[in-house]
């Protein structure tokens, strides 16, 4: 009997040895095993340079993440999902509980960009998201290099086994909107923590830190925004009105060079509506303290001086237009426009009917 016994020990000793050696050779660091009906996918995530990116992914693979819809609530999340997009020579989506592409955990963070790591070949495992700061559950693995998607969507692991069953994934027939016709089920999502740093990372800390500083970002900027709306108000009441009924008022009088009527003048801008809120502006720095830095339109230079007609035949609002050329070169304006010399009382992108609008304006130099 006791030679059965120590028979058995030994056995489940072994196969514990076993199971554990299954990621032995993986090396340190955090790992995870997305086991799907075409083979497993492991991908190692990049903890260091993406803490948030990756917390979001650990945490909701083990179903413990703390700030997802009730009907999540200590469910791993990824368990059953599947690939419900898949483009050959792309990249297969997946981590949608809906299984349209349109689907959340309930929240949303930030991006995290990293120069260092780029969507430069085939199994790198990446945020998929809507535009900036709308990263969730979604995540896609690349079937080649899409430099394209640089400073757009967070690469935040890549594949180091079962680059096979990218490849056979990436092969499935697919129908209407790129979904899969036999679907691509992750059967399981396994986290491994090879190492005592891996061991060490706390995914739940990591989220309940990232967002705490978010509320705080954001009662900041409230702040900042309500004090902004203050500021517009007082000044409305002393700048000069002139007959349209455009109101200017001088912020830096440079007493630069008079530009010279149909010459293109430089100019930078910022529009605001009067409850201190930014719209849009081709100036860095304002678009980042307002939290609207686009990385897309900073790549494709979009954050500099634009050149504008100085002249009644400039192709701008009547406001705007009447108001740069009441400047000269190096001159700072701030421009308080009514309704019938903006947009009027119809919506324009983001613009409601009926806004009145306020540009700060700066003439850096003229056009060549």
């Amino acid at each position: 009997m006791r030679k059965l016994l120590l028979g058995i020990s030994t056995l489940l000793l072994l196969m514990t040895a076993c199971k554990s050696g299954k990621y032995a050779d993986l090396g340190d660091g955090i790992y995870a095993d997305i086991q799907t009906n075409k083979g497993d996918i492991v991908v190692k995530l990049h903890k260091e340079a993406t803490p948030v990116t990756v917390a979001n992914f650990v945490s909701l693979a083990e179903g413990n993440n703390p700030f997802v819809s009730e009907e999540f609530k200590d469910k791993k999340y990824y368990d059953g999902l599947t690939f419900h997009r898949i483009i050959k020579d792309f990249m297969s989506q997946g981590g949608d509980p809906t299984g349209t592409g349109s689907g959340s955990p309930g929240y949303k963070f930030k991006d995290e960009f990293v120069d260092t790591l780029q969507h430069n070949k085939k199994g790198i495992l990446s945020m998929a998201n809507s535009g900036p700061k709308t990263n969730g559950s979604q995540f896609f693995i690349t079937h080649k290099e899409t430099p394209w998607l640089n400073g757009k969507h967070t690469v935040f692991g890549e594949v180091v086994k079962g680059i096979e069953v990218v490849d056979s994934i990436a092969a499935v027939k697919t129908g209407s909107g790129d979904k899969p016709v036999e679907p691509v089920t992750m059967n399981k999502v396994e986290i491994i923590r090879n190492g005592k740093d891996a061991k060490k990372f706390d995914a739940i800390k990591v989220m309940q830190d990232y967002f705490k500083e978010e509320e705080e970002v954001i009662a900041a900027m409230k702040k900042m925004k309500e004090d902004f709306a203050f500021e517009i108000a007082e000044q409305l009441e002393k700048a000069e009105t002139l007959e349209s009924g455009l109101k200017v008022l001088k912020l830096n009088d440079a007493n630069g060079q008079q530009p010279q009527m149909g010459q293109q003048v430089l100019v930078n801008y910022a529009g605001y509506f009067t409850d201190g809120n930014l719209f849009d502006s081709n100036i860095e720095e304002v678009a980042a303290k307002y939290g609207q830095l686009n990385p897309g339109r900073r790549d494709q230079g979009g954050y500099r001086p634009f050149p504008m007609v100085y002249g009644p035949e400039a192709k701008l609002i009547p406001g705007f237009r009447e108001g740069l050329q009441t400047m000269k070169v190096g001159d700072k304006v701030r421009l308080f426009i009514p309704p019938h010399l903006g947009y009027g009382d119809n919506d324009y992108g983001p613009i409601p009917g009926g806004s009145t609008l306020v540009f700060d304006l700066e003439i850096t130099g003229i056009a060549e």
